[in-house]
């Protein structure tokens, strides 16, 4: 059985379901054509900063706010190493990437709301990116905003980015939103597709010196089941707006859960960092496995498979069962020093 894996994501159009995340292994060429040669459906660049950008915009002339002008300093002074040291080097490495790649290439950039985003999209759009993903990141805490307030910022600073670019404008959210749902039809006048979601370092709390620190992790196999819940919720209230499941694709089970709960694409990149570019023919074989035995010859015959969610009243039910039951572990006794009680766990 002949097994098509083609799919159109927010008007790109990609040989497979994979896109590889944006990290800095994809600034190196033959990682990247390693990855090309794998199966992936499309390639994310680096990051692109907005200190970067507001540096770069300085330099062209341009007035800086208060504000662009305090993280213009803070970035010189923590001099932090970026995988591309400013604007004129990622536009150089987007060119070159575009140039070498038989698939797509999606440039990333990063930052608050606001800002010379407008003016950057174009120069990436010229210099050969396929399509753009934009993180936008909450204001700064100390300036407390209402959430109406954030969701209308994020919705205009996407459309006027959108307006000056032809190609496609893909934006992460980060999971902080009050209701994805709803953002995602506001954006459908500006975005072609969300990604689903952006990740934030962990926090800790040195208990010697009483100060936080931060730190990435890569994401643990199958925690692709935290994002199944709010996928489902956002492709039934806003089927019209493209997704892609971002974080814990570690297994070719994952994609394909992702791609049942209404995801159109997956975004891979710890997978990528744990077993190298063969994860991504991995995950395919496995997904084509999948289709052979379910008897599904397209990516659209799968989709037709997505399971519907509860209605309501049987949702509450699964959920007040859930609360209310002990855990497995209790009934089998494997905790011989559990404190004895009643059914619902109460002390006896």
């Amino acid at each position: 059985m002949d097994i098509n894996l083609m799919i159109n994501f927010g008007g790109l159009q990609l040989r497979s379901p994979i896109i590889v995340g944006s990290c800095p292994l994809t600034a190196d060429g033959p990682t990247r054509l390693a990855i090309q040669s794998r199966g992936a459906g499309a390639i994310t660049l680096p990051s692109l900063f907005e200190e970067q950008v507001i540096a770069w915009s300085k330099r062209n002339g341009n007035q800086l706010t208060t504000r662009e002008q305090r993280l213009l300093s803070l970035s010189d002074e923590t001099d932090i190493e970026k995988t591309c040291g400013d604007v004129e080097s990622y536009l150089s490495l987007v060119s070159k990437a575009s140039n070498e790649s038989t698939i797509p290439i999606i440039a990333s950039i990063n930052g608050e709301v606001g800002g010379h985003w407008s003016e950057l999209a174009v120069q990436l759009q010229s210099f050969g990116a396929s399509a753009i993903e934009i993180l936008l990141h909450h204001p700064a805490p100390g300036h407390p905003l209402h959430p109406h307030t954030i969701e209308d910022m994020v919705v205009s600073t996407v459309s006027q980015i959108e307006q000056q670019v032809a190609i496609p404008l893909f934006v992460k959210l980060e999971p902080e939103h009050t209701s994805h749902s709803h953002l995602a039809h506001r954006l459908l006048s500006g975005a072609h597709g969300l990604i689903l979601f952006g990740r934030q370092p962990n926090l800790d709390i040195c208990l010697d010196s009483f100060e936080l620190k931060r730190h990435w992790d890569l994401t643990h196999c199958g925690g692709i089941g935290q994002s199944i819940g709010p996928i489902m919720r956002i492709h039934r209230h806003c089927p019209a707006m493209p997704l892609a499941a971002c974080g814990g694709i570690g297994s070719s089970g994952d994609l394909i859960k992702a791609l049942l709960a209404g995801a159109d694409v997956a975004v891979v990149t710890s997978a990528i960092y744990r077993e190298g570019p063969d994860v991504v023919r991995k995950f395919l074989d496995g997904l084509k496995n999948f289709m052979r035995t379910q008897q599904l010859c397209s990516l659209p015959e799968l989709f037709d498979k997505r399971p519907l969610e509860f209605d309501s009243d049987r949702e509450r039910q699964e959920y007040i069962h859930a609360l209310s039951s002990r855990p497995e572990s209790f009934e089998e006794g494997c905790n011989d020093h559990a404190m004895e009680g009643d059914r619902w766990g109460h002390p006896a």
